[in-house]
Order: C-alpha cells, then structure tokens, then sequence
C-alpha cells in the first residue's frame, strides 16, 4: 500500500505542469487562439521563476513574475493576430524560439557559467488538517505543494466560468462564431487578447513549478517536451477543463511509471523507457481525436470589417 500510495503521489506532483499548461492553451483555445508556444514559454518561465526567487528571495515573487512575463508573451501574440490578423501559428512559433532563447540567455547573463549551479528551497508541502489523515487519499491529495491545490482550483474556476457564467458563454461565443457573438456585442478582439494572454500566464506558471518542485534549479531543456504534450492534452480532453484535468491524471501517470521502471534496474535501454510517455500519447490520440470537439474557429483570424475569416 505505501508503494501504491508514494506512486499516486508523484503522479498527483506530475501532473501540475500538464493541467497547468494545457488549460491555459484551452482557455485561448476557447476564444480561438491557437498558442503553440507552450514548451517555450515553459522553459521562459522556469528560467525567470528561478532566477527571480533566488535574486529576491521567495518562490512566491517568482511565481508571479513568470506568470507575468508569459501574461506578455500571451498578450503580444493575441494583439498581433487580431490586430494585424497574422497567422497565429508562425506567430506561436515565431514565440517559441523567442522565448526559448530568451530563457536561457537570462540565465548565462544572471548566472554565467558554474561548476555548480545556485539553488532554490523547493516548494513545501502543505498538510490540509483532518483530510491528510485520511488513509491512501489523504497523502495523495491533501498532502501537497500550494502549486497542486492552485491547478486544481484553476480547473475549477475554468469550468464555472465556462459553463456556469455569461461571461463564459461569450468567450465561448468567441470561439465557435465570432460574428455571431460581435452582433450581440461581445468584443471578440479584447477577449481574444485577454485569453491569450491569461492562457500563457498559466503556461508559464507551469513551467516555473518544475525548478521549484524537482530540482531546485534552472536547466535547458528541463521542460523535456512537457509543453508539447499539453497541446496533445488540449485536444485529448476535448478542450473542456474536467476531460483535461482526468487527462493530465495519464500523461502524468506514464511520465511517472516511465521513470519508476527506469530506476528500477531493468535492462531495458533507457531511450526506450524515455519515449514510452510519447508513445502512449499517439495511441491515444489516434482514438481520442475522433470524439474531440475542437472550437469552430480556432486558428483562424476574425475580420470585424468584412466579416470573414483568415
């Protein structure tokens, strides 16, 4: 049982990147912005994540301030689209290698070179009173970083204001037929912009939780395709926020079952094991997408003036 209970646990851990980064790609998704810039936004996260909690002390200030700076990225991409109405995917990965690069610029400048690199606290686990007691469950769920609670809670609130809210129902008007919803006045334009840039912000934040959870610092390439998989995840939960976050349970799970039978001795080559979390994720796919209701205008640019598409 404790074995069952250690392996829910770092899957429950594994899983805030994956929620995290996929709602946020969901919720600019919505209002049909379709951000590919995840895994680079990820890596900028966690390199300013990093370097801001170790310059001014507290994972808390570098949370905020990646979740910021990718709230910028976000921004700038939903204005450039809609404004100028470029294509959004060479924008999406015309901001990946931006924020790639950028990422790790920031830290040969802060840093420079080290035989051994600065560490962070990582972040505390936080015990809920009464429910952490509760037997398999209680250290599973109720034993965890803030970081774990928040996806959740983000989840949450995603799916009340979706689905629960007349805000929600014109973010999702915006999606599905944005010269349907400019009739009734929903100013597609704002909230494609504010989505996008509150879908970012979340990626960000996802990527600022792994120096803080994992390792205590910054290194390239620690994202390690986790930001490509969120966009898979996107379509995997039929960009709704419940589907995703069951969803984010898989991706995380293989990723954790991956690296129990690496450490656990087999001899099996470990670039097999690596890529076992990609490959369950095309096989599931394959299926999946057949059921996954994508937005009706996702990637595609609205003309407000002569009411076409792009």
């Amino acid at each position: 049982m404790t074995e069952v209970t250690s392996f829910l646990q770092l899957v429950v851990t594994a899983m805030v990147p994956f929620i995290l980064a996929a709602q946020g790609t969901m919720l600019a998704g919505r209002a049909g912005v379709f951000n590919v810039a995840q895994e680079g936004l990820m890596m900028l996260g966690a390199s300013i994540g990093f370097l801001v909690s170790l310059k001014f002390g507290g994972n808390l200030v570098g949370l905020v301030a990646a979740a910021l700076v990718g709230g910028f990225f976000g921004w700038f991409l939903g204005w450039v689209t809609t404004r100028f109405r470029l294509d959004q995917f060479v924008i999406g990965l015309a901001l990946f290698f931006a924020a790639t690069g950028i990422a790790s610029l920031l830290y040969k400048v802060v840093i420079g070179v080290t035989l051994q690199p600065p560490l962070i606290p990582t972040l505390d686990d936080v015990s809920i009173p009464v429910l952490s007691s509760i037997p398999v469950l209680g250290p599973v769920l109720f034993q965890q970083s803030g970081m774990v609670y928040l996806a959740f809670v983000v989840s949450g609130l995603l799916y009340w204001l979706l689905y629960r809210t007349n805000h929600g129902l014109k973010l999702r008007s915006v999606g599905e037929n944005p010269k349907a919803a400019d009739s009734l006045g929903v100013n597609v334009a704002r909230t494609r912009i504010w989505c996008s840039a509150a879908g970012a912000a979340l990626m960000a934040l996802a990527g600022a939780y792994l120096p803080m959870t994992y390792t205590g610092t910054y290194t390239e390439g620690m994202v390690a395709g986790r930001g490509w998989l969120a966009i898979a995840l996107a379509f995997f939960g039929g960009w709704r926020p419940l589907y995703i976050l069951a969803g984010a349970a898989f991706f995380a799970g293989m990723e954790v079952l991956a690296l129990r039978v690496q450490v656990g001795g087999l001899d099996v080559p470990h670039q097999f094991i690596s890529m076992l979390p990609y490959v369950a994720t095309l096989l599931v796919m394959m299926f999946a997408l057949r059921f996954a209701r994508i937005p009706a205008f996702l990637g595609r640019n609205y003309d407000r003036e002569s009411r076409t598409s792009h």
